[in-house]
C-alpha cells in the first residue's frame, strides 16, 4: 500500500509506528538489537518506526515477541488493519466484484442518522435508478478490469434507497448542475434518473440542492464526499476510497459543505433545473 494522500491515514500510520517504537524502548532495546531478534535488516526497523511502510500481521507479532510483549500483538494488529482500511484502492476493493463494497456501504448508511453528501460527477448511489446504476457500474468495471457482477452490485446499491423511506435517517445532498447534463447513461436511462430525482425531492428525509452553472463560486468543485454523522467522511477519488476521521479534516469538509450549500438552489428552482435537463433529452 502506498502512502495515502489523506493526512488522516498517514497520521494514524505514524501513531502506530510510535506505539511500536515505545514497545522497543520499554524493552530496553536499540534498533539494531530489535532487528537482530526479529531476523531482519535494520533498515526495515527504521521504515516501520517512521511509518514509511505498513507492518504485516507477522511483522507485528515478531516485533512484540522480540520486546516480550506478545499480549499486545492482537491489539496492534487490529489497529494496523484499521489504518489500512482508511485508504483502499478501488481495484483492491473490487477484486472480487463490486457487490461486497455495496453491501458494506449499506451497513454504514444503516448506522448513519444524518448523511451530508456533495457530488460533482454522478448522483449518490441511494438516488440512482437501476438503469442508471447498471450503466455507471458497467463503465467502472470495464475501466478497472475487475470481475463483472454488475447485476448483483446494482441490486445491492439500489437497496440502500430504503433508508430514504424509513424513519431516523436524513440525507442532505448537494449536486452540481453538471450531473444533470452529463450523458453517463443512454437517454432513456438518463431521463428515468432525472425523473427519479424529482420523485425523491418531496420526501421528508431528503434535502436536495443543485449548484447552478451560474452560481458565483465561493468553494470550487470538489471530489465527491459523504459526511456520516460528523464521525467519518468518505471521499471518492478516481483510484481509491479514503475514510477521513481526523477532527481537523472533518471540520474542513463540514466547512466546505456549508459553503457549497450557500451556492445551491432548492425547491421549485432546483426542480426547474432538473426539468430543463429532462427536456434537453427529448
Amino acid at each position: 500500500m502506498t502512502v495515502s494522500p489523506s493526512s488522516s491515514a498517514q497520521a494514524a500510520r505514524e501513531a502506530l509506528a510510535v506505539r511500536l517504537t515505545h514497545l522497543r524502548k520499554d524493552a530496553g532495546l536499540t534498533g539494531k538489537d530489535l532487528s537482530a531478534r526479529c531476523g531482519w535488516h535494520p533498515a526495515k526497523t527504521t521504515r516501520l518506526q517512521k511509518g514509511a511502510a505498513p507492518p504485516s500481521d507477522a511483522d507485528i507479532r515478531t516485533w512484540c515477541t522480540a520486546c516480550g510483549a506478545d499480549d499486545q500483538a492482537d491489539d496492534l494488529i487490529a489497529t494496523a488493519r484499521a489504518v489500512d482500511s482508511m485508504y483502499l484502492e478501488w481495484r483492491r476493493l473490487h477484486q472480487g466484484g463490486m457487490r461486497t463494497v455495496q453491501e458494506d456501504w449499506y451497513a454504514l448508511h444503516e448506522q448513519t442518522r444524518i448523511c451530508r453528501v456533495y457530488v460533482s460527477n454522478v448522483p449518490p448511489g441511494f438516488f440512482q435508478t437501476p438503469g442508471f446504476a447498471t450503466a455507471l457500474m458497467g463503465q467502472i468495471t470495464a475501466f478497472q478490469g475487475t470481475p463483472n457482477d454488475v447485476a448483483e452490485a446494482v441490486a445491492a446499491r439500489v437497496a440502500r434507497s430504503r433508508f430514504l423511506y424509513e424513519g431516523g435517517h436524513r440525507y442532505v445532498v448537494l449536486m452540481e448542475e453538471s450531473i444533470l447534463r452529463y450523458r453517463t447513461a443512454d437517454p432513456d436511462a438518463m431521463r428515468g434518473q432525472l425523473r427519479h430525482l424529482l420523485t425523491v425531492m418531496p420526501l421528508a428525509s431528503v434535502s436536495l440542492g443543485i449548484i447552478p452553472f451560474t452560481a458565483q463560486r465561493t468553494v470550487w468543485p470538489l471530489e465527491a464526499f459523504y459526511l456520516h454523522d460528523d464521525t467519518v467522511a468518505v471521499v471518492e477519488t478516481l483510484t481509491a476510497e479514503i475514510k477521513v476521521t481526523q477532527p481537523r479534516e472533518l471540520a474542513d469538509y463540514a466547512k466546505a459543505f456549508a459553503g457549497l450549500a450557500e451556492m445551491a438552489v432548492y425547491g421549485d428552482t432546483a426542480r426547474t433545473l432538473i426539468q430543463a435537463a429532462i427536456d434537453a433529452l427529448e
